[in-house]
Parts: C-alpha cells; structure tokens; sequence
C-alpha cells in the first residue's frame, strides 16, 4: 500500500462550487487503476482542501501524476499552491 496526500487552497472559488466540482470528478477517480481509497479533505477556516489517496502500490501513484486527470487538478486556475506528498504504508 502507498499514501499520497494533496492539499491545496481555492483561489476564486467558494467551498460549494468545489463541492460540485469534487462530485463531477468523482467517477473519474473511482476508474482510477490501483486506487483503492480517497478521501475528499475541508477546513474551510484555513481555505485547505484536497485528499488522502490509498494506492496499491507506488506504482499505481506514479502512474496517476501521468494522467490527464492529475494534470487537469494540478493546472486548475481555481487551485493555488498544490501540494503532494506520498508516504509508504508500514506493514
């Protein structure tokens, strides 16, 4: 298993519009290869948003940040200082 965790913060955007956008786009990660989870993250009091992604594996993860679905998030005008980490899962 792998952790990937993307924040952001919504720039011209309020959290109901991203709500929308979140539940268009939702279908599009359940088809996602190797994902098994995701967790659509708020704290509206500090503008932060983004999700908490279990891959199978790194492999899975990499191959995401190639998808047009990853570049359509990462090069959003409405998203600002995007930011990802991933994490390996401790047996």
């Amino acid at each position: 298993m792998h952790i990937q965790i993307i924040n952001f913060h919504l720039k011209g955007m309020s959290p109901s519009e991203y709500g929308q956008l979140c539940d268009q786009l939702a279908p599009s990660f359940a088809e996602l290869p190797g994902l098994v989870g995701k967790y659509w993250l708020a704290d509206e009091g500090a503008n932060t948003f983004g999700g908490v992604y279990l891959w199978e594996d790194r492999k899975a993860m990499e191959g995401f940040t190639k998808t047009d679905l990853f570049r359509s998030v990462a090069t959003h005008p409405k998203l600002a200082d995007i930011a990802s980490r991933d994490f390996s899962v401790m047996e």
